[in-house]
C-alpha cells in the first residue's frame, strides 16, 4: 500500500535511508542477488521546527516525497510526506484508497454485530445506524470519540471497550485513525472475554 519505507539499523534513531518499493521489482525471483545497500537511497531529514513553506521547498529541491523528522537530540521523531504538507495547506486530499472506501459508505455491516466504520463518520450518523446515543462535546466523529476515551491516538490493532461496544483500530497513522471495526452485542462481549 505504501511506495516508500524508511530503513533503520538497530533502532529507529539509527536511520540508513529510504527504500522505494519500485526498486525491489528487479529482485523478484533473484533473492540471492539482493543487497539492501544497493537499493537504499539517502533520506531527506528535517528538523521538527521546519516551517511548511520551507519543507515544501526541500521536497521540490530534493525531488523527494518523504522526509524523516529529527528532534533536538538527533533522534527520529517521525516522518512527513509531501501529501501531509499539501493537506495542511489545502485540506484532505483523497487518494485511490480513500476513493474506494468512500464508495462503500461510512458504515458497512460485515456479518452479525460486526461493522467496519470510517473514522471520519459523524457521531450522529453512527448513532443512527447502530442505535447508540453518544454525547461528546469535544468531538464530532467516531475517531474523536475513541481518541477522547483513550486520551491519545491509538495504533493499528488497539482496542477500546466502551458502552457495550468493542472498537478495534484497523488502519491508522501517526496522527489519525482511518478505519475502525466496531463489534456490538454478543460479538463485542465474546471478543472482550477472549482478550481478557
Amino acid at each position: 500500500e505504501h511506495s516508500r519505507y524508511p530503513v533503520f539499523d538497530e533502532d529507529r534513531d539509527d536511520l540508513i535511508g529510504v527504500l522505494l518499493a519500485k526498486d525491489l521489482l528487479k529482485y523478484i525471483g533473484r533473492r540471492d542477488e539482493f543487497n539492501i545497500d544497493d537499493v537504499v537511497r539517502p533520506a531527506l531529514m528535517v528538523p521538527e521546527s521546519q516551517r511548511l513553506n520551507r519543507l515544501l521547498s526541500e521536497f521540490r529541491n530534493n525531488r523527494s516525497h518523504m522526509a524523516l523528522v529529527i528532534d533536538e537530540y538527533a533522534g527520529v521523531a517521525g516522518l512527513v510526506t509531501f501529501e501531509d504538507v499539501l493537506e495542511q495547506i489545502v485540506g484532505d486530499i483523497d487518494d485511490e484508497h480513500d476513493a474506494e472506501e468512500e464508495e462503500e459508505g461510512n458504515i458497512r455491516l460485515h456479518g452479525d454485530g460486526r461493522y467496519v466504520v470510517q473514522a471520519i463518520t459523524p457521531l450522529s450518523e453512527f448513532d443512527d445506524v447502530l442505535g447508540t446515543q453518544f454525547v461528546c462535546d469535544e468531538c464530532d466523529t467516531v475517531a474523536g470519540l475513541v481518541i477522547r476515551q483513550l486520551g491519545r491516538i491509538p495504533r493499528q490493532g488497539e482496542e477500546l471497550f466502551f458502552e457495550g461496544l468493542l472498537f478495534r483500530v484497523l488502519r491508522s497513522d501517526n496522527r489519525r485513525i482511518l478505519l475502525l471495526e466496531v463489534l456490538t452485542g454478543e460479538k463485542a462481549v465474546s471478543e472482550r472475554a477472549a482478550i481478557a
